[in-house]
């Protein structure tokens, strides 16, 4: 790549925020705390120091030789201008030492050579410490992930955290390596261009650099410190744009339905105009730092070309010293823009780097304790003794809960939305911890069990079902990677899914999509079952999974359903109260409380809450106050 391209293309970073794609899509964002995220991210890098230290030797020599070339090749003009105006003047014995040509000749390809192997060499050595860093960076992402509590998850979207993990990484990953060694050779070579220049003509360099170095970056500060905010603001826009036109085609027979074609097409047209007027104002202002920039550079040239006339008029410099000092000007102003690009960049790393910082800086799931044990025989009793829990301090989801539950026992949990149902199924697997009070199963408090030995006791079918992109084998199998393909199947046939799997085209090797869109919501129900029969739990959660289904799957489901609660405990999350007539208890939860405790017969005797839950969905409804909240079940 010549020098000028690569100007063009560290300027077009520049415009954009960066030296690659995705920081042309992203504008720069900055570090609340740089140096203190810089220092961390240094840390990263210390292992490989010796690595780095060599980079630093390999481009201060690549840039040396690489420098060195423009006066030596000077010498080639000086001999062949004296020659000739030697030979001219008619002096004898004169003439154009071709020998003395021929050996400069050979040792400026010689530098060339040299020059491009050390910079090889350390362009290779920095892509290592940059994808090692970064391998050690993700892995301990993932490990950290793995020991983050479900309130993490709750409270920050799937999107961002993706974006921390594979975005951000991703902008560390790609320009750590680039941006560290061109630092590096900018600094050398801008040091280095004004030593050389130094030793052909102290006066024109002083000039120069007066000239050129102020106003560069005058220029690049008022350009970068304009632009950036139209950038931000472009950005933002395309973000909206984008937003809008994902809702609106993903739910496009809902704006068919409501008639809102227009108002949607209006809303684009707006964004788009936005878009526009931000993308035009953005290109424009760092469209001119090209042209500016030339025009220092000419201006510098321009100064060059007069004193160094003058001077070799004088015969204070040679010919070939002036060649070589008008080259040197010429490329004084790249390591300037390369700077300012790559100071962008760093920009974009140090942010990206604290994002993820943010990230491994999250509180961890409360360690198990030393003494935590695992339960060998599960029997599945329960028991909550005057539990208390909030996500938030002053907020109180379940107050004063107590539970006494045996072996194979079915316990259904009704209430409206809000009640606490959920959050009772969080607590019980240790999802998050219980504010007081005290949550035991076989006699052994929650908090004395090892967390993985804990939920393995459980098995959980969701009312979202969750598939992975794999065979149906696979994910039969989830979480029983040792299970032969004879227990897969006859945990098929337990979930009544045997028969329509084999109906599929690879039958058991099968493979789903991502979001399982190749099979009906009642077949990913059925497999979730299959799932939970061959994991053999103690304990069941089920959330009512039928409410999606036609009716002939609601079947084959509570078929399922209720081969796989034989000789289990069973908590049963209920919205269809007809699925729970034949629990052995109810618990109904109002408010974080239970309020009533009985069996299907006992509760509807009373004529309380759940009274008026179950006759506002079975008898058209009744007239007491309760009913607005039991629609809500």
């Amino acid at each position: 790549m010549s020098a000028e391209k690569k100007d063009r293309r560290q300027l077009q970073a520049l415009r954009s925020g960066g030296g690659h794609g995705h920081f042309r899509r992203a504008p720069v964002e900055k570090a609340k705390d740089f140096k203190g995220t810089l220092k961390r991210l240094l840390m990263f890098l210390k292992p490989h120091r010796f690595k780095l230290y060599t980079v630093i030797v390999l481009s201060v020599l690549s840039t040396a030789f690489s420098i060195m070339s423009p006066k030596i090749m000077g010498k080639v003009t000086t001999e062949l201008f004296e020659g000739v105006l030697a030979k001219h003047k008619g002096i004898p014995g004169t003439g154009i030492d071709f020998s003395y040509i021929a050996n400069i000749l050979f040792v400026l390809v010689a530098l060339y050579l040299i020059s491009a192997v050390f910079n090889y060499l350390q362009q290779y050595i920095m892509v290592d410490v940059a994808q090692n860093t970064v391998f050690q960076m993700r892995s301990e992402i993932n490990d950290k992930l793995s020991k983050l509590p479900l309130k993490f998850f709750d409270s920050h979207t799937h999107g961002e955290i993706l974006s921390r993990v594979t975005n951000d990484v991703d902008i560390i990953s790609s320009s750590l390596g680039e941006s560290f060694s061109q630092v590096i050779t900018a600094i050398v070579m801008l040091v280095g261009i004004i030593v050389m220049m130094l030793t052909i003509s102290p006066v024109m360099t002083l000039m120069v650099c007066f000239v050129v170095i102020p106003l560069s970056f005058i220029v690049t500060k008022y350009v970068t410190s304009r632009s950036q905010k139209y950038f931000v603001q472009q950005q933002r826009v395309l973000g909206e744009l984008n937003g809008h036109v994902e809702e609106m085609y993903t739910g496009h027979q809902i704006v068919k339905a409501f008639g809102m074609e227009e108002n949607s097409i209006s809303k684009f047209n707006q964004l788009n105009e936005d878009l526009y007027d931000s993308g035009w104002k953005a290109q424009f202002m760092s469209g001119v730092i090209m042209p500016l920039m030339n025009l220092i550079n000419n201006m510098g040239y321009m100064v060059v070309c007069v004193i160094g006339g003058i001077y070799v008029m004088k015969r204070v410099i040679t010919i070939g010293d002036m060649q070589a000092f008008i080259q040197y000007s010429k490329q004084f102003t790249r390591p300037i823009s390369q700077t300012a690009s790559i100071a962008n960049i760093f920009q974009a790393i140090v942010a990206s780097a604290e994002r993820v910082f943010e990230i491994l800086d999250e509180p961890e799931e409360e360690p198990d304790s030393p003494e935590a044990k695992a339960i060998e025989f599960p029997r599945g009793d329960v028991q909550l003794q005057n539990v208390k829990f909030g996500y938030t301090e002053d907020v109180t989801v379940i107050d004063n809960m107590n539970i006494d539950v045996e072996k194979g026992q079915t316990i259904a949990i009704v209430g409206p939305t809000g009640a606490g149902k959920t959050t009772l199924v969080n607590l019980l697997m240790r999802f998050y911890e219980i504010d007081a009070g005290k949550i035991m199963i076989d006699g052994m408090d929650i908090k004395e069990i090892k967390r993985g030995e804990l939920r393995s006791i459980f098995g959980m079918v969701l009312q979202d079902t969750w598939l992975f992109n794999g065979t149906i084998k696979e994910n039969i199998a989830y979480g029983n990677a040792g299970a032969t393909d004879d227990e897969i199947m006859r945990a098929a046939k337990a979930a009544h899914a045997d028969h329509f799997i084999r109906t599929l085209p690879g039958g058991y090797d099968t493979t789903l999509k991502e979001d399982a869109s190749n099979i009906s919501q009642g077949q990913k129900q059925l497999l979730t079952i299959a799932r939970a029969i061959l994991a053999d739990p103690a304990i069941l959660i089920l959330d009512e999974a039928t409410s999606s289904v036609d009716t002939r799957t609601e079947l084959l489901i509570q078929k399922a359903m209720t081969r796989l609660m034989q000789g289990r405990t069973s908590f049963v999350i209920a919205h269809r109260l007809s699925t729970i007539r034949e629990a052995d208890m109810i618990l109904v939860m109002h408010n974080g409380r239970v309020i009533e405790k009985g069996t299907h017969t006992e509760l509807l005797e009373e004529g309380g809450f759940y009274a008026d839950l179950y006759y506002s969905q079975f008898a058209g409804g009744a007239s007491d106050t309760h009913t607005a909240s039991a629609t809500q079940a």
